[in-house]
């Protein structure tokens, strides 16, 4: 096997990938990203990485994951298949060993074997691929440090500062023999260091504090560049936490500088230090053994300093005047956010450089996605953010981050949509204000144009773009002969047609006028084309098998739709709740048993509820991929009108009164997708289902603030 050329220091900045692939330990659970998201059973995701136009992938070939039970017994096919598909492609890659892992289970970053064993892997490594000149030995040593021996997060679990420094001394110095090993068999390998670099924010109470930490985040850059010793801020502090001096001039005397210092920026791993308690709730607080404080998302405080990718690169070439990456660039949100933050991150790198900064590449990661994030890797919920790719369909989806990965690979510019500030740059972004109040930023950009807005569903889907930055344009009512004549599609970038917004003559005249003039449509349709005699749940092969004059219609308009654009989006539902409207059956159920009714289950069908926000963010979402044709979205779950009653009754807490006599079910109007599965569970919309209507005693209320992302980084 054979690269041909580096491209890792080629000139010019440059389009990497990475895939999420942290092997971590719980206790005795182990979490292997790989694992779950399938890659490790498709070496075709190379294919896809590559068809990004990427110069280099970020390569996991992991310690734990190839030689789990000693080099003697080391499987390398994994990687021998994916690295030949790499190199087939002209790709060059960036090998990690370790990814916030601690070695297969006979060894961990407190053992002091784990040096040596990493040390022999990695002479491995370069022994079996000698060609490879690429490696990032050790993920974020610092970040692994903290969440394994500092706050006890991760195997294995310590919970004090010499365990912390235990962890990092021994992931950096594996680092500085692992590449003297593959040195030996190459001589041009370079060293990638990755480190999180996020700064931190105080009031000027916990100023020392914020100090501390903002030192403390450069200790593996400058470790390995040999330049800390007795003159370094954090001399004393390591040497009161355990570390002996031997240890420290160690990296001195044995300096590995990195070819390249890979910056890993997220939008929460910069922190605010506050000592304010009360404006923060308990599970925010935290402290240093000499005061207590909360310890947040600076983003999500006003008045708060923040960074991002930009400061964080300036600072770093001001501090070390090296070639950098932004080696990871990932956000778990919706789909407009994540594209406006890889394309604000390509932005910001390539203002560093136009302000003299050498900055190499911009990495797209997490390109399948991640699990188990959203706890820190600390819980097995099933819980999933997509990335590039969607992996609820049957095969990896692209999603709209995949094109604009290739647009940016090309040195294009980020499409209009874009311009819109991310939540990130946004006033409704705070949810920590300890003073004054905020006003909400309209969205700029082009608009979407929604027909239907004025209906209660309408308010939803407005209030759901709100929250996502899109701006939204009410389309003018318009007689059914008059629409195609005065439509002008030339301002939206999309539109929408709700149910029941236009007549069926009108919406086919929209659809017409969408295909000629190439703008995405967004229709929704009922599950009532179906007769609900099949026994199971219907999917988007299914024909339409209405027996009804309402359902026969509805199906006419479905396929008089696709017909007349089939590059539009049809989706279908199941029965919405959560719409706004009080008299839909859902809030009628619940008004009924908040006032101790009984249940009045007498319908014999069988049905696929769906919240409405929900469908609304995954309809978007599809719509922003390019997505088209018809497909189904639901929560998953079948239920009659007397278990949905008693769903309801549980998420509430109430008691139920249940009917006298409850007919046996005769029609089954339930739906399951062939294309893929990104709706969340129904317990989980239930649980924001009533949030807001207990908190305002009716069917409506505004949604709550979207969680746009989870804390990537934890501070306490």
């Amino acid at each position: 096997m054979s690269i041909q050329s580096n491209k890792v220091s080629a000139p010019g900045m440059h389009l990497w990938a990475g895939l999420e692939p942290t092997v971590s330990r719980v206790g005795d659970r182990q979490v292997d990203q790989l694992a779950l998201s399938g890659t490790d059973q498709r070496p075709d995701d190379m294919d896809r990485l590559a068809d990004l136009g990427v110069s280099a992938v970020r390569f996991p070939l992991l310690w734990e994951r190839t030689a789990p039970d000693g080099l003697a017994q080391a499987d390398w096919t994994w990687g021998d298949i994916r690295l030949r598909r790499l190199q087939a492609r002209g790709v060059q890659p960036i090998v990690g060993l370790i990814h916030h892992g601690s070695g297969p289970r006979h060894t961990h970053l407190l053992d002091p074997d784990f040096v040596a064993g990493l040390v022999d892997y990695a002479r491995a490594v370069a022994q079996r691929y000698p060609e490879i000149t690429c490696y990032t030995p050790v993920n974020e040593p610092l970040t692994t440090a903290r969440f394994s021996g500092l706050y006890g997060h991760w195997y294995p679990h310590g919970r004090d500062e010499q365990s912390c420094w235990t962890a990092l001394n021994h992931q950096l110095r594996a680092t500085v023999l692992a590449m003297q090993a593959i040195r030996e068999v190459n001589p041009q390998a370079q060293l990638i260091q990755t480190e999180d670099l996020g700064c931190v924010f105080s009031t000027p109470v916990l100023r020392d504090q914020a100090d501390f930490e903002n030192e403390r985040r450069w200790l593996t850059f400058d470790l390995l560049l040999g330049r800390f010793d007795e003159t370094s801020p954090l001399w004393a502090y390591l040497r009161r936490v355990g570390a002996s001096e031997r240890d420290l001039l160690w990296f001195a005397e044995h300096p590995c500088p990195p070819e390249v210092l890979g910056l890993n920026v997220y939008v929460t791993s910069e922190r605010f230090l506050d000592h304010r308690l009360d404006d923060y709730p308990a599970q925010t607080h935290g402290g240093n053994g000499r005061q207590p404080y909360a310890d947040v998302e600076a983003v999500r405080v006003l008045g708060a300093a923040h960074g991002g990718p930009l400061a964080r690169l300036h600072e770093a070439h001001a501090r070390y005047g090296r070639p950098l990456a932004l080696t990871e660039v990932h956000l778990n949100c919706t789909r407009e956010e994540q594209l406006r933050w890889l394309a604000g991150a390509w932005q910001a790198a390539q203002a560093a450089r136009e302000a003299g900064v050498e900055v190499r590449a911009v990495t797209a990661w997490a390109t399948f996605g991640a699990f188990e994030w959203n706890s820190l890797l600390t819980r097995r919920e099933g819980h999933y953010e997509s990335g590039l790719w969607d992996l609820r369909a049957p095969v990896p989806r692209p999603t709209a981050l995949a094109r604009l990965a290739q647009t940016l690979a090309t040195g294009a510019a980020p499409p209009p949509l874009l311009e819109t500030p991310g939540w990130w740059q946004r006033d409704t972004r705070h949810v920590y204000p300890p003073e004054g109040a905020v006003q909400a930023q309209p969205p700029g950009g082009p608009p979407l144009l929604v027909y239907g807005a004025h209906t209660s569903l309408g308010q939803r889907l407005l209030e759901v773009c709100g929250q996502r930055g899109l701006r939204c344009q009410a389309a003018s009512s318009a007689a059914p002969g008059d629409l195609a004549a005065g439509l002008d599609l030339s301002v939206p970038w999309a539109v929408v047609n709700l149910p029941g917004a236009l007549s069926a003559r009108a919406a086919v005249q929209l659809a017409q006028a969408c295909a000629a003039s190439k703008r995405p449509l967004l229709s929704f349709c009922r599950a009532d084309v179906f007769d609900g005699l099949a026994g199971r749940p219907y999917t988007e092969s299914d024909p339409a098998s209405a027996v009804t004059a309402e359902g026969q219609q509805a199906a006419r308009l479905a396929a008089a739709l696709l017909s007349s654009h089939p590059a539009a989006l049809l989706v279908r539902s199941g029965e919405l709740f959560g719409t706004g409207d009080p008299t839909e059956r859902t809030a009628r159920v619940m008004t009924d048993l908040l006032a101790g009714k009984p249940i009045q289950a007498d319908a014999p069908v069988i049905t696929t509820p769906t919240y409405a926000p929900d469908l609304f963010h995954e309809a978007l979402n599809l719509l922003l991929d390019g997505e088209y044709g018809l497909w189904h979205l639901t929560s998953g779950v079948d239920l009659t009108p007397l278990a949905w009653a008693h769903r309801l009754a549980d998420v509430a807490g109430l008691a139920t009164v249940p009917p006298g006599r409850t007919p046996a079910p005769t029609h089954q109007y339930t739906l399951r997708s062939e294309r893929g599965w990104p709706m969340p569970h129904l317990d989980q919309a239930l649980t924001r289902f009533w949030t807001g209507f207990g908190a305002s005693g009716h069917a409506w209320a505004p949604l709550p603030s979207a969680q746009a992302s989870v804390p990537r980084r934890s501070g306490v």
